[in-house]
């Protein structure tokens, strides 16, 4: 690849020394003191019907503003990512003790939750189906209408009994994968007012502004410019702040009362009512030939969705196409479902349905290769794709292959540590060491769906440049991203450019920060619209200078000749010559990823775009005590092409740090798991060694043919963890997460319990 002035280079993002030193405003602190405060009486049971509501005590109370129920809301009252079916306030029936019945308004926080315990409500329960197994009974109570499998999606291709038939070697295995808590540091909080232009203004942390407007537009039966909505600062999300949680309330009492009114988040409320990552069991058959290659594989997930559809028709989509790993599987059966229990509902969390799939999918071919005397690291070699692979789809990758380039990055760790750190003896007699592999692929953007986003940029009379993104920054560094992008067509300094990102009175859709697409998909919108302005200033110089343009170069604000550097027209000049003929000075980019519907049997292009990525654990496991501790992770990640190294170095290793979680100590426990007291954390103490690899395998569609990192990093890391805790144990774990518990019973299944000359 030819080196580049501004890409590939780090640079600062514009917010990290104020971030570093806690100075960022957080929605939960925007709020104005005249703010009224929003209180909802959440239903506290799993499934019932509403009898009646009464109200009349609570509205008593004095200062209470107002109190509003299903009835108050004029518009579509029901909300949801794909399917809507949520509704902001109860109608009729409760499906999770989340459900928000009541909302009320009230000038302080002790008198709004005064009021919320002084309403009454008469229920009537109904049967509460909490395990996939009571959902799909066939005399199952209906959680909704359609009934208790919101969507199924099928991949079949080619002949999987007969490759069965046919295989050396044949695993299959049933997994379970957890619930998981997002824990980002900033718990749902946001603020709204009546805007200048008498539009219902929402500031809110969020992933999704263009989204939300619609919803809540929708909610309130108002035209879209009568919502806006702002991004505040946001405090983390991973996929949680996709969806709606205090926008729709702020709404509601915002349309009634006319005045400024703010709701946040407790801790105990962001466990109760937010989406979590879906709980998946994996029933996974794989057969190999011989020589260790993949022949065929059957693969069920059944997914505990909860009470909505949130993103859950994508995870089970994306669970079930990522099913094979970054493997060729000629033949497969593939089944995902999505079911709706009475937990609170399942959505979008950070590799949405990847990491499920990888776990399984990882650990089974581990068990192929110890079966047939293959190392790990060979036998992933030996499937990996290579160019010209068909995927389970159908479709066919010829380019931007980074798995290979990623395994052998990893390959001289791996080997390093088999022959030198496992022959080392831990500190403590109790442990033994393992080391693991895991892999993975990653489509970037939206499964098999339109994808696209839109960017505009402007250049203002006096030569400055203002580029607009409707991409909610949410920390991953698209604001960091973006700016070098344009700098890089535009030929000046990131910091020259000012960014308007995430506030849909100024800026058009670029779609949801998730599924890694915002470099990729978003980056394309700028570049195209950036591309635009730079071919325009171009044109004109060649006819104000007389020089032909693939002999002019722009740099540092000008436009000049490349030979004749006095022959020079500054960004004010050109402008200005732009505005005087009528020319405009804001150009706008469009991109949406090159992919198709997936057909009854899920063949079709669900993705423009693939990473690719290898992790390789190194762990020591207390065969007595079940303690885990993960001591070095090497992590290659081909990403395209590197826009700024230090960020991905950033990603990765957050990824590593939540995959860690995941693997050894994440478990939500609904109905137990109340707040952060009885959620196990992965903290600074307990982070490996980190050493992050970046690949470069270019996407002739990405910007300067870059990918995504941000979901990637976290989906190999737990199946490197797990094949390494089997390796240091001698017995296998096939629940997550492997916390002590599990580890103590592997242990006594491997027999280390039955040793007594542990201090010989």
């Amino acid at each position: 690849m030819e080196p580049l002035k501004y890409i590939g280079h780090d640079h600062v993002h514009p917010r990290v020394w104020e971030k570093a030193k806690g100075e960022p405003v957080f929605a939960a602190d925007m709020a104005p003191d005249n703010c009224l405060v929003l209180k909802a009486l959440r239903a506290g049971r799993h499934h019932a019907e509403i009898v009646s509501i009464d109200v009349s005590e609570a509205e008593k109370i004095e200062g209470v503003a107002g109190i509003f129920t299903s009835a108050d809301i004029p518009g579509r009252n029901l909300m949801g990512i794909i399917n809507k079916d949520h509704p902001v306030l109860a109608v009729g029936k409760i499906r999770s003790a989340a459900d928000a019945v009541a909302l009320v308004a009230a000038e302080t926080e002790e008198i709004a939750q005064k009021a919320v315990d002084a309403i009454k409500i008469e229920w009537n329960d109904l049967p509460a189906l909490m395990t996939i197994e009571e959902a799909l009974a066939p005399d199952a109570a209906k959680i909704h209408e359609k009934g208790n499998v919101l969507f199924n999606r099928v991949i079949r291709r080619g002949d999987v009994d007969a490759a069965f038939a046919n295989a050396a070697h044949v695993v299959e295995k049933e997994y379970d994968t957890p619930c998981i808590e997002h824990c980002y540091m900033e718990p749902d909080a946001g603020y709204g007012f009546i805007d200048d232009d008498g539009a219902l203004a929402i500031v809110v942390c969020t992933q999704n502004p263009h989204y939300d407007r619609g919803d809540v537009a929708a909610l309130m039966d108002l035209p879209e410019e009568k919502v806006r909505i702002i991004q505040a600062v946001t405090g983390g999300g991973f996929g949680s702040k996709l969806d709606i949680s205090v926008q729709g309330l702020i709404a509601v009492a915002l349309y009634h009362l006319k005045r400024p009114v703010a709701y946040r988040y407790t801790r105990e409320e962001a466990f109760l009512a937010t989406g979590k990552r879906h709980p998946i069991k994996i029933i996974m058959k794989t057969g190999v030939d011989k020589d260790g290659k993949l022949l065929a594989m059957h693969a069920r997930f059944l997914a505990n969705g909860g009470a909505y559809g949130s993103y859950g028709i994508a995870v089970v989509t994306r669970a079930a196409v990522h099913a094979t790993g970054p493997y060729e599987i000629p033949n497969v059966d593939i089944e995902a479902l999505e079911i709706y229990t009475n937990h609170t509902f399942r959505g979008a969390m950070r590799g949405f349905g990847t990491p499920q799939a990888a776990f399984a999918s990882e650990c089974q071919l581990d068990l192929h290769a110890e079966a047939l005397g293959i190392d790990p690291m060979e036998i992933r070699l030996r499937n990996a794709l290579k160019p010209g692979a068909v995927i389970c789809t159908g479709q066919r990758l010829d380019e931007s292959l980074g798995i290979i380039p990623c395994l052998e990055e990893v390959k001289p760790h791996y080997e390093k540590a088999l022959a030198e750190w496992l022959k080392e003896p831990p500190a403590i007699p109790t442990r033994r060491r393992g080391v693991g592999l895991g892999a993975m692929w990653y489509g970037i953007g939206n499964t098999a769906a339109q994808n696209p986003s839109t960017a505009q940029i402007e250049l203002g009379l006096d030569g400055s440049l203002t580029l607009f993104t409707g991409c909610a920054d949410i920390g991953q560094g698209s604001t960091l991203i973006f700016g070098q992008l344009a700098a890089e067509v535009l030929g000046l300094e990131p910091g020259r450019i000012k960014i308007v990102s995430a506030d849909t009175k100024y800026t058009t859709n670029a779609g949801a920060t998730s599924a890694s697409r915002q470099t990729y998909i978003s980056g394309n919108a700028v570049v195209r619209a950036v591309s635009e302005l730079a071919d325009m200033l171009l044109t004109r110089a060649v006819d104000r200078l007389k020089v032909a343009k693939e002999d002019l170069e722009l740099i540092d604000g000008t436009v000049r000749s490349k030979k004749d550097h006095s022959k020079c027209l500054t960004f004010e000049q050109l402008a200005k010559n732009l505005h005087h003929i009528g020319l405009p000075l804001k150009w706008q980019g469009y991109f949406d990823p090159d992919s198709t519907p997936l057909d009854e049997n899920g063949q079709g292009r669900p993705y423009g775009a693939y990473a690719y990525a290898c992790q390789m654990a190194q762990v020591e496991v207390d065969v007595l005590t079940g303690e885990v501790e993960v001591i070095r992770v090497v992590a290659a990640h081909d990403v395209g092409r590197a826009i700024s190294p230090i960020n991905l170095v950033g990603q990765i290793c957050g990824g590593v740090a939540m995959g860690v979680g995941y693997a050894i100590v994440e478990e939500f426990d609904p109905g137990k798991t109340e707040s952060l007291k009885d959620y196990h954390l992965v903290t600074a103490t307990d982070m490996p060694e980190v050493l992050p690899i970046i690949v470069e395998c270019p996407e002739p569609s990405g910007p300067f043919g870059a990918k995504g990192i941000g979901e990637p990093a976290l989906v190999p890391t737990a199946p490197a963890v797990i094949n390494a805790i089997y390796m240091a144990l001698g017995a296998r774990i096939y629940s997550l997460p492997a916390n002590l518990e599990r580890v103590m019973e592997a242990s006594r299944e491997a027999g280390w319990f039955e040793r007594d000359d542990w201090f010989e």
